[in-house]
């Protein structure tokens, strides 16, 4: 299976980081694309997937935010099957050392956690007031936060194909923006349309902070990281994130609500544990395939890729919904596109030089 889902290197290389400086040395191996695609594929299935799940859930009839929030982390159970097959796998192995993260990444995971739950409950009350489209190419300026925080937090290094990419995905959710009033939906006036607006820009705010924090956890970590820590990592995060929204639905009566909203639910009691269920699993993807991504590039990929995965759930929206593609959506997701594609090109060659670079030393050495 090494040439088709290589797993195995993932699972056993990592790099010991004692600076955020050097979160930048990982830029400088070869990457494994098997397990990026793999990533990059659960990421694709939960960043075009959920938010679709989510509208469901309000249109026909639900109305609790911190449900739908509850429903963006509480998939994490599904980790426990690969997890308990890795820890069998690694029992064989007499030369691997260890198999639970250290402590530090214990903690702070934990607080990792808090904000993501933060994070969640910030866009879904944002998407309550929008449509999915609209929600989805918003989002999408996170790439711009994360360009700046990975600059601060890892000192991310820039090339010509990163800033065309950066500045031509940024340009392309400003588009939207500034011609973004004319889609609201049935219901919501413009105060709610515009507080939707802010909520979403503000919830794109802060998983830009987040993620190169994750990249940081990443670095500073006494360990060598691998993959099987970075499912831990996912673990504990989704799970204190769940907490956070637990606790605040016992605060705002939500389990009771529950039980009258699922009899009203315009789909019927049955699709109502339908759409949260498959909602959880399918936003559990998202994150697995972030983290993923993270470890195997870094964080300004993971937004790249996010920017433009979110504008394509914006065409499935138009789709799942009848909401309406104007030539603002349109001339968006073409920008996102183009800079996606300078991003990877660029990326593309690096990586062969680095290859070529570690093939020459390799011959010297032999």
């Amino acid at each position: 299976m090494a040439s088709s889902i290589n797993i195995e290197s993932g699972l056993e290389e990592g790099t010991t980081h004692d600076t955020a400086s050097k979160s930048q040395e990982t830029n400088k191996k070869p990457i494994n694309w098997p397990l990026l695609f793999l990533n990059a594929a659960f990421m694709a299935i939960g960043v075009i997937g959920g938010p679709l799940l989510s509208r469901l859930y309000y249109l026909h009839g639900g109305s609790r935010k911190w449900v739908n929030t509850f429903t963006q982390s509480a998939g994490f159970p599904i980790l426990f099957g690969p997890l308990f097959f890795l820890y069998l796998r690694h029992r064989g192995n007499p030369q691997s050392p260890y198999f639970f993260m250290e402590p530090k990444l214990f903690v702070a995971s934990a607080i990792v956690g808090v904000f993501i739950g933060l994070d969640n409950f910030l866009y879904t009350l944002g998407l309550s007031y929008l449509p999915v489209s609209t929600s989805s190419i918003l989002y999408a300026t996170q790439l711009a936060f994360i360009a700046v925080f990975a600059r601060i937090i890892v000192r991310q290094k820039f090339t010509p194909f990163t800033i065309n990419s950066v500045v031509l995905m940024t340009l392309g959710s400003v588009l939207l923006g500034l011609r973004s009033g004319g889609d609201r939906p049935a219901g919501v006036n413009g105060k709610e349309y515009l507080f939707g607006f802010f909520l979403t820009l503000g919830s794109a705010g802060l998983i830009g902070f987040i993620w190169p924090c994750v990249e940081l956890c990443y670095a500073k970590a006494t360990r060598v990281m691998n993959y099987t820590m970075v499912l831990q990592f996912q673990l504990n995060v989704a799970a204190f994130a769940t907490l956070v929204s637990f606790i605040a639905m016992i605060a705002n009566k939500d389990l009771q609500a529950m039980q009258r909203e699922s009899r009203e639910y315009g789909l019927g009691q049955t699709m109502y544990v339908v759409v949260l269920v498959v909602g959880a699993v399918v936003w559990q993807f998202s994150f697995i395939g972030g983290l993923g991504v993270i470890f195997c590039i870094g964080s300004l990929f993971n937004g790249i890729l996010s920017a433009v995965l979110l504008p394509m759930t914006e065409v499935a929206a138009v789709f799942a919904y009848h909401e309406k593609f104007t030539g603002e959506k349109g001339m968006a997701l073409a920008l996102c596109l183009w800079g996606f594609t300078s991003y990877f090109f660029g990326e593309y060659q690096n990586n062969k030089k680095v290859k070529a670079s570690t093939k020459e030393q390799d011959d010297q050495y032999n």
